[in-house]
C-alpha cells in the first residue's frame, strides 16, 4: 500500500523539495509513497483570492482565514489523518511517526503568518495540532518536510539495513549510542576496544549503557519517562562499562 502524504500550502513550489532526492526521491519515484500539494489560495472566494486578515481584537499580523482553510481541506480529506503544523500543538515523537507509517498517509495543513483562526479547529475537531519543536518556524512547510523524511525512511524497502529504522535515538525511549568508524585513531583518539573486541554481548551490553547515561544527562524528560515505564537503569552504568574498556 503506498503511503499518500497532501500537504496543504501556500508554497506547493516547497514540495517534494529534500525529499526529491536521496532515498526518499527514489522511493517516491518507485511509488512507495505519494505526495499532492493542494493551493491553498484557490478555495479564497474573492478576486483577490485573500486568505488572511487582521487578528480580532487587534495585534500584528495576519491569521489565516477558518473558511477558506476548511475549503481547501474538505477538498481532499478521506479518512487519513490530517495534521496541521503549529508552534501550539503537541510535539510530535518516534510514536505518532510510526503510528502515521503504518496507516495510509497523512494530509499536513502548513500554517503561516500569526496562526490560524481558532473556529477552524472547532469545526474541523478531527485536525490534530502538531509542533515540530519548541520553535518558532516562518511556516509549517519546513516542519511538515521533516515529519515526512521521518515517515518516508521508515517505510518498507527505503532504507538499505533492515535494523536502520529501529537502532536510533528515540525508538526505545533513548537516545542512539555513539558511534565511531575509520580510521582507528584520529587526532589521538581512538575508537574504544569493546567495539574492536568482536564480543557482540559485550558491545551491545555498552552501547545500551551509553544510551541510558547519555539520555540521563542530555534529555532528562525522556530519562524520567523512561525510567517510569521500565524501571530506572543504575546511573553509574556509562561510568563502570568505560572503567571496563580502558
Amino acid at each position: 500500500m503506498t503511503f499518500a502524504a497532501t500537504v496543504l500550502t501556500l508554497y506547493p513550489e516547497m514540495f517534494p523539495g529534500s525529499l526529491g532526492i536521496s532515498l526518499a526521491g527514489r522511493a517516491l519515484e518507485r511509488g512507495d509513497w505519494s505526495l499532492g500539494t493542494v493551493q491553498i489560495r484557490d478555495f479564497a472566494g474573492d478576486r483577490r483570492r485573500t486568505v488572511d486578515d487582521t487578528p480580532a481584537g487587534g495585534g500584528a499580523g495576519m491569521v489565516l482565514k477558518a473558511d477558506v482553510l476548511a475549503a481547501a481541506l474538505d477538498s481532499v480529506s478521506d479518512g487519513r489523518p490530517v495534521l496541521a503544523m503549529t508552534p501550539r500543538g503537541i510535539p510530535l515523537d518516534q510514536q505518532r511517526v510510526r503510528k502515521l507509517v503504518d496507516g495510509p498517509g497523512v494530509i499536513i495543513l502548513c500554517g503561516r503568518f500569526e496562526g490560524f483562526d481558532e473556529r477552524l479547529f472547532e469545526a474541523r475537531p478531527h485536525i490534530e495540532q502538531v509542533s515540530l519543536a519548541d520553535i518558532v518556524l516562518s511556516g509549517g512547510e519546513p516542519a511538515a518536510l521533516a515529519l515526512l523524511d521521518a515517515c518516508i525512511r521508515l517505510l518498507p524497502g527505503v532504507m538499505g539495513a533492515a535494523l536502520s529504522g529501529t537502532e536510533e535515538s528515540f525508538e526505545e525511549g533513548l537516545l542512539e549510542y555513539p558511534q565511531y568508524t575509520r580510521p582507528f585513531e584520529w587526532e589521538g583518539r581512538t575508537i574504544p576496544e569493546v567495539l574492536r573486541s568482536g564480543d557482540h554481548a559485550r558491545i551491545a551490553a555498552w552501547r545500551k549503557a551509553m544510551s541510558e547515561t547519555d539520555t540521563r544527562l542530555r534529555r532528562p524528560d525522556l530519562w524520567e519517562r523512561y525510567g517510569s515505564v521500565r524501571g530506572r537503569p543504575a546511573s553509574g552504568a556509562r561510568r563502570e562499562m568505560k572503567d571496563k574498556d580502558q
